[in-house]
């Protein structure tokens, strides 16, 4: 299969706006929530979102953290070699508040299981959504759904989806792709 374009620029930017509109329709001024991007790559579309979002509301104080999950996950003690832990910055109680939780691509939804254990150490919300910009709604191992979403896509299991961010890869781009091409 040939590597084929999901989202390109213009459409990536189309997206974040939209899902920054989304959010404020349902939390208005976010006073009551806070934004939290899961590591290691959830975090650059939090990051845009959390940018967004400042702007358009003219709003600074927006809570905004970053959540390692790697020593939550299911598999952390299969990989072979030892996991090194992402940035944790979380500076704020989670208690009573509203969370909105970021990802990049929800595929069978165990980064979300490990994100929903890892967040319990800093509160317990009241209540959680979930945003992705990429949901491969097909291959669920855990019963977990995104309220907000940038685009879904029907996948098979040998297809890989890449999300490049201008701050890694220098472009915005969505690939799907063969595992083996």
């Amino acid at each position: 299969m040939q590597p084929r374009i999901i989202l390109d620029q213009k459409k990536f930017d189309l997206t974040i706006t939209r899902l920054c509109h989304q959010l404020i329709e349902q939390h208005k001024d976010f006073s009551q929530t806070s934004l939290i991007g899961v590591q290691p790559r959830g975090v650059f579309l939090a990051d845009r979102i959390h940018e967004k979002l400042s702007k358009i509301l003219k709003k600074k104080d927006i809570q905004y953290g970053k959540l390692d999950i790697t020593f939550y996950r299911d598999d952390f003690r299969l990989k072979g070699k030892p996991m090194i832990a992402d940035e944790m910055s979380i500076d704020f109680s989670l208690e009573n508040r509203n969370i909105v939780l970021i990802d990049d691509v929800l595929y069978t939804g165990r980064t979300i299981r490990a994100a929903l254990d890892a967040m319990l150490d800093y509160g317990r919300p009241a209540d959680v959504e979930l945003l992705v910009l990429i949901d491969r709604r097909l291959h669920r191992h855990v019963p977990i759904q995104a309220k907000y979403v940038g685009k879904v896509i029907d996948s098979i299991h040998t297809e890989k989806v890449k999300v490049e961010w201008k701050e890694t890869e220098g472009n915005d781009k969505v690939w799907i792709t063969s595992e083996t091409a």
